[in-house]
């Protein structure tokens, strides 16, 4: 059988939107926006008799010996230390996409851990903002691996105080460029909008007719990039996410700038809305990128290792951050392994995630990724194309597209109404959209 894909690591509450933000390069498409999931006969349950038994909830089967799927099988030698270490074993139950209709992704996991089937599982942001703020999930800061985090996991998985998962690998998106066209027009690699909107002049200007490749998944990136480059950067982060939840301040205000820019790339014709909009990832705009017509497009760092994305250009490729007032700035979005908080094999569970969680697991699983790892112990070094989005990283210069210790889910928002901007929505109503959904959260905190 045929399966989809599914990236493990975000990704939101849409279709691929999160699928590209999973962990690992794994897949496309199995969370909610635009698609329907499973119902409940495509979860796979492979069942043994011996010894003591930890049930994981995720997108992927075990890997076959033979199988070629990289993050699967990155996964799988994880678990394999565990189950060694530990003398257990690790069931996947698994969701499957082939032929579904009735539920998403997110959908079944919602109700999966509500009803305490499972032990672990692997969440999507916004399943992890929900279930996080009902108490369904472990507060895994008392787990040894914990300790080692990098402090972008820990701002981006903790709800209420408590870090209620942990990814395998932190997945950042940014700008893949033409290096060798930028040189051509003599043009120095994008920092900020008003270089970015000079770049994409030059570009049409010498007969290239749309110079940034889009799909209807990631231009979410530029908004984010611009509307949290002071909140993440600025030294008053916890503040800031405070006021948004409180309704002091407004997430409209911190998106305008970004929409306004998206805007104004459409009337420029930098950006062709209607393709954009039917397009999907890589699939869509890759082709003209590969070929050179197109200079500019947007993607997770995965995609300038994988060959059938990125990782055999013809041409010097260079993958920066997105343009914001504070220069290149990486997109930070993941998905996280939780803990059930009633799981029926508590401990054994707890022995397993501080296992696939080690420095030494997640060595392994970054090598043979190729990624950026949760632990700051761990590094693991990149292709030449991918040193500028590394570098920044690296000083901890990032914004998160996806938090959730902000009531308002980001990422699956935030894509659905650049959308609706693509759809010729005005930057007013894509701002009301945001007002609508803040007073929604609090009309939530308050019951």
């Amino acid at each position: 059988m045929k399966k989809r894909r599914v990236h493990e690591g975000k990704m939101g509450g849409m279709g691929k939107a999160f699928a590209f933000c999973l962990a690992g390069i794994a897949a496309i498409s199995l969370t909610a926006c635009g698609g329907k999931g499973s119902s409940d006969k495509n979860l796979v349950s492979s069942k043994r008799d011996s010894g003591s038994v930890v049930n994981l909830f995720g997108p992927m089967e075990k890997s076959k010996p033979d199988a070629d799927n990289i993050a699967r099988t990155a996964f799988d030698i994880t678990v394999g230390m565990a189950e060694k270490k530990h003398d257990l074993t690790v069931e996947y139950r698994t969701y499957t996409a082939e032929n579904y209709q009735e539920k998403t992704y997110d959908d079944v996991t919602l109700d999966r851990v509500r009803n305490n089937m499972d032990d672990l599982y692997l969440l999507n942001p916004d399943t992890i903002q929900i279930l996080g703020s009902e108490g369904k999930l472990l507060d895994l800061s008392q787990l040894e691996s914990a300790k080692n985090l990098r402090d972008v996991v820990k701002t981006a998985n903790t709800v209420d105080g408590k870090l209620v998962a942990i990814p395998q690998e932190v997945v950042a998106h940014g700008l893949f460029l033409n290096k060798d066209l930028f040189d051509k027009y003599k043009l120095s690699l994008p920092e900020t909008p008003e270089d970015f909107l000079n770049c994409c002049k030059v570009f049409q200007e010498n007969g290239i007719k749309t110079p940034v490749g889009a799909n209807r998944w990631w231009l979410e990136n530029f908004v984010f990039a611009q509307a949290y480059a002071d909140l993440y950067n600025g030294g008053n982060t916890e503040a800031e996410i405070e006021a948004l939840n409180s309704g002091k301040a407004k997430y409209s205000d911190y998106m305008r700038p970004g929409f306004e820019f998206l805007k104004k790339l459409i009337d420029l014709g930098y950006i062709d809305a209607r393709q954009a909009y039917t397009y999907e990832a890589i699939e869509g705009e890759g082709k003209d990128f590969l070929a050179q017509k197109t200079p500019i497009v947007m993607a997770y760092w995965g995609a300038a290792n994988a060959e059938t994305a990125y990782g055999k250009a013809d041409f010097e490729l260079k993958v920066t951050g997105f343009p914001s007032s504070r220069g290149q700035m990486p997109v930070v979005s993941m998905t996280g392994y939780g803990i059930s908080a009633e799981a029926e094999h508590l401990e054994d569970t707890k022995k397993v995630m501080n296992t696939i969680l080690s420095d030494e697991a997640l060595q392994k699983y970054a090598e043979t990724n190729k990624v950026i790892s949760p632990s700051k112990n761990v590094e693991v070094e990149c292709i030449p194309a991918l040193k500028p989005l590394n570098d920044k990283m690296m000083e901890n210069v990032y914004v998160l597209g996806s938090n959730a210790s902000m009531k308002v889910e980001q990422w699956g928002n935030t894509c659905l109404i650049v959308r609706e901007l693509l759809n010729g929505a005005t930057v007013d109503e894509c701002m009301k959209k945001f007002d609508k959904l803040q007073r929604a959260s609090l009309k939530k905190e308050k019951n």
